[in-house]
């Protein structure tokens, strides 16, 4: 068979080729075990049947069976398959297109034999189709096509049957995997990285060791003490009780004196106050250096691996800004930026100053600057650091970020890098584009439903191929002015978003506790910001009294590790609500189905109609068909259809988050009770209360090494 060049337009045009990502410069994204749609226009002159293939090319060079694609709807010239890259590496794709002379002689042949037109001669024609079919192909395909081909042209036979033959399913079966194909055209090979899972799915989890065992002494004799590694591992199984994956630490290293900022970003610490963490570098050391009041690098290595011990991955803060009392700043004075006057800038966002950081200048010395972070890096990365989580990447050149990321996946490829960049959509996509495996989000300020529709629709569709979201609820920085007034139902309403939305979420310490408190109106700092000081909390006091959501959080991060179709970020669908402050989505992989109803105002009850997308769910596109749906959250059931009744009160239920029972997995009996959602069908099923066994089992499938 001849293969018609790639280049130019080919025999058969190829165009419009998705996912990638700068015309082929940077590869696409993936991760072991997710399903990609890649798709492309494909077309010919006339009316000629087309068939098309993706062709898959492993990280050792060895091409997979092409997957067959299908329209993507009629008269577009779009074709689409999906894909799913089964381990790490640097992967390739293509597509192949071709003629199609079988299915073009079937779709003939069905129209003309029953009226008989040319029956003879139409059934002759396909008895050489499928004979050229056979050569080339394995022994049993070949005898398969030769019995067709007897079938075909035995005259004594009636037409229509011998026509029905050639649809057989083991013929279809035989074509699928060989099929006749003329004018074979082939792509460009397209880059494809397959990373590991955790740079798609976690659960992140961030607060600062300082605080935790932080101790003050209540007659005022002395300063406070910082907490240390050692006694924040104590709050490492707690966390893993919830079900986090990830703890994400601010920088450890030591901290300026320099201009230290006091309680609330003040400019007038005292003797006592530690000062910002980003104010990296003193005497003691810089960004290879632990605070001493932390403890020492063996106690570092100690809090990683009990961390390690209890499934977790420790992220670390790079953050490449300095304090004024850094060593860099004697003994490199040419990687800042020198003012008019002979000073050093420091940092600025007007109005906003930051007298205690140091800005790098990358463009003095970017050699010795660069070969310095490396450095850094690679240090952290032999204290069993494989994920950074990078501090204004935005602000250091973009070339900087595609070297250095290239060089460290080159021998580490397992190491994930987050970009903690809340910028211009331009250079957040760009710093997907070449190479960090996360980006933070603008989650935070999407609070309607048509906001949050908009925006997770543009994640998971157009940017999927480059940029996965991180959706963080709070930070350090941003406490949403959605949840300084919304209480502890606002709270609730965005873990169940950030949870379910996105594969990959995160919370900032303290808010389990719904801390909400800010500075002062209309500014998104939290008073007393634990960024300037110590915060220890009462955790077993928040438990014993209930003002925790943590049951919640842990509730979210079970079913997210029981559900694959939550692990995933390309299969989100939205459906309609006739109530604009209700939102209600859906994730489906295979037969797992999860449906999630979410009440956005955390101050009254919302009702309202839910009218569900069937096929979205995998469902008979029947209105009238019922079936039951169990919600997770508190195991009740419910008989549903495709328009549902529904109302939400903050409260006490601010959402459902629903599984689908097939029809083999329904309740016997349903007993015909109004409730909230639908009816309420008789028994109760459902995930329980999350088990520590469960979770851990959970966890070990999807660490670096597990089965997964």
């Amino acid at each position: 068979m001849q293969v018609q060049p790639t280049g130019g337009l080919g025999r058969i045009p190829v165009l419009d080729v998705a996912p990638v990502v700068g015309e082929g410069r940077w590869p696409a994204k993936a991760v072991v075990g997710e399903t990609v749609e890649v798709s492309a226009t494909v077309f010919r002159e006339g009316h000629e049947m087309l068939g098309a293939a993706v062709v898959l090319r492993g990280p050792d060079g060895t091409v997979r069976p092409g997957e067959r694609m299908s329209e993507v709807g009629v008269g577009l010239d779009r074709w689409a398959a999906l894909v799913t890259p089964d381990r790490m590496g640097e992967w390739s794709f293509r597509i192949e297109a071709w003629g199609d002379p079988i299915a073009h002689w079937w779709h003939d042949a069905q129209i003309k034999i029953p009226r008989g037109q040319d029956a003879e001669l139409m059934l002759a024609e396909g008895a050489a189709l499928f004979t050229r079919a056979a050569r080339g192909v394995p022994a049993k395909d070949r005898r398969t096509l030769a019995r067709l081909v007897r079938v075909l042209s035995d005259g004594d036979t009636d037409a229509l049957v011998r026509l029905a033959a050639a649809k057989h399913p083991d013929i279809a079966e035989v074509l699928d995997r060989h099929p006749l194909r003329d004018l074979l055209t082939v792509s460009d090979w397209y880059p494809l990285r397959v990373d590991r899972q955790r740079a798609l799915y976690g659960a992140w989890y961030e607060f600062f060791p300082r605080s935790e065992g932080a101790a003050f002494d209540p007659m005022g004799r002395r300063g406070p003490m910082s907490g240390t590694f050692r006694t924040a591992m104590k709050r490492l199984p707690a966390i893993a009780d919830m079900g986090f994956d990830v703890v994400y630490l601010p920088p450890i290293h030591p901290i300026g004196t320099s201009h230290r900022k006091g309680p609330n970003n003040t400019l007038d610490a005292g003797p006592y106050d530690p000062g910002s963490p980003w104010a990296i570098g003193s005497p003691d050391g810089g960004h290879d250096a632990i605070h001493p009041d932390l403890g020492t690098i063996a106690d570092f290595d100690a809090f990683v691996a009990y961390a390690a011990d209890h499934g977790l991955e420790i992220a670390l803060d790079l953050a490449l800004q300095c304090s004024p009392d850094h060593p860099w700043v004697s003994e490199h004075p040419e990687w800042f930026t020198t003012r008019a006057d002979g000073t050093i800038a420091y940092a600025e966002n007007p109005p906003k100053k930051y007298q205690d950081i140091y800005p790098l200048n990358f463009d003095n010395d970017p050699e010795g600057l660069y070969t310095e972070v490396k450095r850094i890096l690679h240090h952290w990365m032999d204290h069993g650091v494989r994920i950074f989580r990078v501090d204004n990447p935005h602000t250091k050149p973009v070339d900087f970020w595609e070297r250095l990321l290239a060089d460290i996946a080159a021998t580490d490829p397992d190491v994930l890098f987050l970009a903690e960049a809340f910028t211009r959509p331009a250079m957040m996509h760009t710093l997907g584009k070449i190479g960090f495996h996360q980006s933070y989000t603008y989650f935070t300020w999407r609070n309607s439903a048509e906001e949050l529709t908009d925006y997770f629709t543009e994640l998971t569709s157009e940017t999927a191929a480059y940029m996965r979201p991180n959706a963080f609820t709070n930070t350090p920085d941003i406490l949403n002015e959605y949840l300084q007034h919304g209480g502890r139902p606002a709270f609730e309403i965005r873990a169940v978003l950030a949870a379910l939305l996105s594969p990959t979420w995160g919370i900032y310490s303290g808010y389990e506790l719904c801390e909400n408190t800010p500075v002062r109106p209309g500014s998104e700092e939290y008073r007393d910001s634990e960024k300037y000081q110590y915060r220890p909390r009462d955790w077993e006091a928040a438990d014993r009294d209930n003002t925790t959501i943590a049951p919640l959080i842990t509730q979210l991060n079970t079913l997210r590790k029981l559900h694959p179709a939550l692990q995933q970020l390309r299969n989100l669908r939205f459906h309609h609500v006739d109530q604009p402050e209700l939102l209600a989505f859906s994730k489906r992989h295979g037969d797992d189905v999860v449906l999630a109803i979410v009440n956005l105002n955390p101050h009254q009850p919302r009702e309202a109609t839910v009218h569900l997308d069937l096929a979205a769910l995998g469902l008979p596109n029947d209105p009238e068909k019922s079936f039951t749906v169990v919600d997770q959250l508190d195991e009740a059931a419910y008989t549903w259809r495709q328009a549902n009744y529904v109302r939400l009160d903050p409260h006490a239920r601010p959402a459902h988050v629903f599984t689908i029972q097939r029809d083999e997995e329904r309740p016997s009996a349903e007993n015909g009770e109004s409730a909230s959602s639908g009816t309420r069908a008789a028994g109760r099923t459902g995930t329980g209360r999350p088990v520590r066994d469960s979770l851990r089992a959970a966890r070990d499938r999807l660490l670096p090494g597990g089965a997964s």
